[in-house]
C-alpha cells in the first residue's frame, strides 16, 4: 500500500475536527464555520481556523485550538500536525503555544497564571443543563420529575444528555434520575420547576450567542458556509 493510501480520508479528518467544540457555544466547530482548511499530506496534517471577530477571547480560542491539534493528532498515520488559528489578536501566542505545548499559562506568560480546567468545567456543565432542557422540552405527556433514565425514550436528545453525564462523571445508568443539577445533585419536586427554568435559560443564551456568533462570521467571511444541522 502506498503512503498516501494511507492517509486518513478528508471525511476522517473532518469527522475528527467535530468532535472539538466551541466551549461557550458547545457547538462543533465544523459545524460553525471556524474552519478554513483541513488536509493531511504524507502523514503531515494542516489545519486552519478562523473566529467570528479579531478579539475572540483568548482563552475560548486557546481551547479550541489545543482540542484541534489533539483530536487531529489522535488519528492513526498523522504524523506531525500544524494547526494555526488566523486574524486574531492572540494568535501568534497561542499557536506557538499549542505547537510547543507550553499550556494556556505558557502561553501567556505574565498574563495568565492557571490553566483552563476550571473554565472547561463551567461550560461543560452549562452545555449539560442546555440539554437536560431539550430533552425535558421534548417528552411529551411523561413528567420528568420522578422519572429516571430508563423511563425516557430513545432519542437523540437522550445521547445528548448521556454524553454530557459522562463528561462530567455523573451517572448514565438506567436506574439513574433523570434530573440531576450540573453537580449530579437529585433534583426534588419543589425545586424543578425553578431548576428546570434555570436549564432554560442557559439553553436559550447559548443558541443565542451560536446564532450571534454565526452571524458575525458570515459579516467577517462572506465566503464561509456552515452547516445548519441541529446539534
Amino acid at each position: 500500500m502506498s503512503e498516501l493510501a494511507r492517509e486518513p480520508s478528508a471525511q476522517g479528518l473532518w469527522d475528527a475536527l467535530g468532535t472539538v467544540r466551541d466551549p461557550e457555544l458547545d457547538r462543533p466547530i465544523t459545524e460553525l464555520g471556524f474552519v478554513r482548511e483541513a488536509v493531511v499530506v504524507r502523514g503531515h496534517a494542516h489545519v486552519r481556523l478562523r473566529l467570528p471577530t479579531y478579539f475572540c477571547a483568548p482563552n475560548f480560542a486557546y481551547l479550541m485550538v489545543a482540542d484541534a491539534h489533539d483530536a487531529v493528532a489522535a488519528l492513526p498515520d498523522v504524523s506531525t500536525v500544524d494547526v494555526q488559528l488566523e486574524d486574531h489578536f492572540a494568535a501568534a501566542e497561542i499557536n506557538a503555544g499549542v505547537a510547543g505545548g507550553a499550556g494556556f499559562a505558557g502561553s501567556f506568560p505574565g498574563d495568565a497564571d492557571a490553566e483552563l480546567d476550571e473554565l472547561r468545567l463551567t461550560f461543560r456543565r452549562k452545555a449539560y443543563l442546555a440539554s437536560l432542557d431539550r430533552l425535558a422540552m421534548g417528552l411529551a405527556d411523561l413528567d420528568p420529575v420522578g422519572c429516571s433514565l430508563g423511563d425516557v425514550p430513545a432519542s437523540p436528545e437522550l445521547d445528548a444528555v448521556l454524553r454530557r453525564r459522562a463528561e462530567l462523571g455523573l451517572p448514565c445508568d438506567p436506574g439513574s434520575p433523570l434530573l440531576l443539577d450540573e453537580h449530579g445533585r437529585p433534583i426534588g419536586a419543589a425545586e424543578a420547576p425553578l431548576r428546570l427554568r434555570f436549564a432554560r435559560a442557559v439553553r436559550v443564551s447559548i443558541d443565542g450567542n451560536a446564532g450571534f456568533c454565526r452571524g458575525l462570521l458570515h459579516t467577517r467571511y462572506p465566503e464561509a458556509v456552515t452547516n445548519q444541522m441541529a446539534n
